[in-house]
């Protein structure tokens, strides 16, 4: 009776031993998620959560300071609203200190047209003096000859040299204004260009064209470091896997990805296109209570070939599995 006792429960143990197994075997073939390891194999690649993206991440349009707004500017009207695509170099909205500094630009313009009145002015003068040296300069000629002749006296003849010298400096002395007046333009030339330089920083522009994902600041509060609005380029989408450190080994630019989400009416198709080359703590962790919190992760781009089908997605949490 012992003996048979202890057959069964051999027998017992032995089944329940091949059925796990089978189970696990079963999870692994299948990709699915064990608290024991996170993220899983899937046969011989490699499964992570992961976000959708836009293709250089989502990047937040500051409001440039200017002389006038040292520590943030304040906005007067905003051109755009959430969800506009905008081309690289729109303009996309106007601080208060654009009048003041427009301003500006009008007193440096208003100089530079004098200045170039003033060189008009100059190079006249210059242009005069000399006329007058060369007259001056013949005269004393005619003059020397005449004394040769005896057709004229010493001391007329020194006083028309002594004239020439003095027209021929002040020649020279017209000419070094002239100089000093065109100078006086580049001058004018480069604070109106000064000017012109910070009165554009009072209007905020696309710096490359995309789409307008959120709006951080309204017409009377102050954009400071936070920004006035975020922007990407979704018209590329990527997923950013976060692959286990102990398997970004098994992963190499150009495989190919599968990208999934319950938000998603199906799967889309992606390739590998960087590995960014940085270890980092684990940010998509799931619902998964037993998952581990603080694993240690590379980001992994997978460039997406439906981009127009998530591009609205920016963010949601999607499952990526690297093919072998």
């Amino acid at each position: 009776m012992k003996f048979h006792l202890k057959a069964t429960l051999g027998l017992c143990v032995g089944l329940v031993a091949i059925a796990g197994t089978s189970i696990l075997v079963v999870a692994e073939e299948e990709g699915v998620q064990t608290p024991a390891r996170s993220p899983i194999a899937v046969r011989h690649g490699v499964a992570a959560l992961g976000r959708l993206e836009p293709a250089g991440g989502v990047v937040r349009v500051a409001a440039p300071t200017t002389p006038l707004s040292l520590s943030g500017s304040v906005l007067a009207r905003l051109l755009i609203a959430e969800g506009d695509f905008v081309e690289a170099g729109q303009l996309l909205a106007e601080s208060y200190a654009a009048v003041p500094l427009q301003a500006a630009v009008d007193v440096a313009a208003a100089e530079l047209a004098v200045q170039r009145r003033a060189a008009a002015a100059s190079q006249s003068r210059a242009e005069e003096a000399c006329v007058r040296a060369d007259v001056q300069a013949r005269e004393a000629e005619r003059r020397s000859q005449l004394l040769e002749r005896d057709l004229a006296s010493h001391e007329e003849a020194e006083q028309s040299a002594g004239d020439a010298q003095a027209q021929a400096a002040s020649c020279t002395a017209a000419r070094a204004n002239a100089e000093v007046a065109a100078a006086a333009i580049t001058l004018a030339e480069a604070q109106l260009a000064r000017r012109q330089a910070e009165r554009d920083r009072a209007y905020v522009r696309a710096p490359f064209a995309g789409q307008v994902l959120k709006v951080l600041a309204e017409p009377g509060e102050l954009v400071a470091a936070e920004g006035l609005l975020e922007l990407g380029r979704v018209s590329q989408m990527y997923a950013i896997a976060e692959v286990h450190e102990t398997d970004v080994q098994r992963v190499a630019i150009g495989q190919a990805a599968i990208v999934s989400s319950a938000a998603l009416t199906e799967k889309l198709q992606g390739t590998v296109d960087f590995i960014r080359p940085k270890v980092q703590k684990q940010d998509e962790i799931g619902t998964d209570p037993a998952a581990a919190k603080d694993a240690r992760i590379v980001e992994v781009g997978v460039r997406l070939a439906q981009s127009d089908l998530v591009s609205g997605f920016t963010n949601l949490q999607v499952e990526v599995v690297i093919e072998p």
